[in-house]
C-alpha cells in the first residue's frame, strides 16, 4: 500500500511575519482507506551555531553555548484517530507564529557558522564622504613605498534598507601607476561564543567589478550594489551570536597591488 504526504500552504510567496496564521492544507493521496492513529504537525524554529575549524579546540566552554537556539515550538493536531478514505484527501490546518517566552523571531538565514530557520526598523540614510591616499591606509608599514594616488568618493548611506540598492560615487583623482580594476566586496561577518570567548569568521560573499581598466581622471564612477537575497539579513546582534556586514573598495593597480577602503554595513528591513 503507498501512501504520499504534502504538505501546501495558501500562501505563494511563503514570506510571513510574526503574529500572522501559517495556513495550508495536509495532502494524502493513496489507493485504498488508510487507518491512522492520528495526524499531529510540528513547527520548529531553530538558530543554530557552530564553530569554524580554526576556533574548535579553543575555548571548551563555547560548547555548552552553541546549542541550537528554540524561538518557535508548536504542535497541532489536524485530525484524530480515524481513516482516511483512498483517493486524495486534503485536511486544513492554520499555525499561529508566535515566539517563545520574550524570544524574538529573526528572519530565516543561511550563513556558514550561524542558521536562522524562523522587524520592522526605521533606518536614517546618512551620507558617508571618503578619500583614500597612501596615508589613509591602514595596517602598512611602509606607506613610503607605495604609488601616489588620490580618490575621493562617497556612499549614500552604510545604514542600508536590504531590499534597496548600495549606492554611491567614485572618483580616481589622480594616480602614479595604472589602475587595472576598481571592485566592491560584499562580507558577511558572524560571531558565534559565550562570556568564555568568541569566534569570529568573514566571508565574502559577492564581488562585483564596477571599473575595469586605467580610468579616467577625474571621472565620476558610480557605485550600485544589489544585496543578494540568499546571503543577507538585516543586522543582528545577540547574546550569543552576530551576523554583520561590511563592504571594501578595493583598487587592483597593474602591478597587482591592491589597496583597500573598509566601511561598516548596518542592513535593515522597512
Amino acid at each position: 500500500m503507498s501512501v504520499t504526504l504534502d504538505l501546501r500552504l495558501k500562501r505563494a510567496n511563503k514570506v510571513y511575519l510574526e503574529g500572522e496564521v501559517l495556513a495550508g492544507v495536509v495532502v494524502i493521496t493513496s489507493k485504498e482507506a488508510v487507518q491512522h492513529q492520528g495526524i499531529t504537525l510540528t513547527m520548529e524554529g531553530l538558530v543554530n551555531l557552530q564553530l569554524s575549524s580554526k576556533s574548535v579546540g579553543v575555548f571548551e566552554a563555547f560548547y555548552n553555548s552553541v546549542k541550537p537556539i528554540s524561538l518557535i515550538s508548536s504542535n497541532i493536531e489536524v485530525a484524530k484517530p480515524g481513516k482516511v478514505p483512498g483517493g486524495k484527501t486534503e485536511i486544513p490546518f492554520e499555525f499561529p507564529l508566535q515566539v517563545k517566552g520574550n524570544k524574538v523571531l529573526y528572519e530565516t538565514y543561511h550563513g556558514v557558522f550561524v542558521n536562522i530557520q524562523p522587524q520592522k526598523s526605521k533606518v536614517q540614510l546618512t551620507p558617508v564622504d571618503f578619500t583614500i591616499t597612501p596615508e589613509t591606509l591602514q595596517n602598512v608599514r611602509e606607506k613610503g613605498s607605495l604609488p601616489k594616488f588620490l580618490i575621493r568618493g562617497h556612499l549614500d548611506a552604510t545604514n542600508c534598507v536590504i531590499t534597496q540598492p548600495l549606492t554611491g560615487e567614485l572618483v580616481v583623482e589622480s594616480s602614479e601607476v595604472a589602475i587595472k580594476s576598481i571592485e566592491l566586496q560584499l562580507v558577511r561577518v558572524e560571531t558565534c561564543g559565550c562570556a568564555e570567548g568568541y569566534a569570529r569568521d568573514a566571508t565574502e560573499i559577492q564581488n562585483i567589478q564596477i571599473a575595469e581598466g586605467d580610468v579616467c581622471h577625474g571621472l565620476p564612477i558610480p557605485i550600485y550594489m544589489v544585496f543578494p537575497r540568499l546571503f543577507t539579513c538585516p543586522t543582528l546582534e545577540t547574546t550569543n551570536f552576530k551576523v554583520e556586514f561590511e563592504v571594501n573598495v578595493v583598487i587592483v593597480f597593474h602591478d597587482d597591488h591592491l589597496i583597500t577602503e573598509n566601511f561598516p554595513l548596518k542592513l535593515c528591513r522597512v
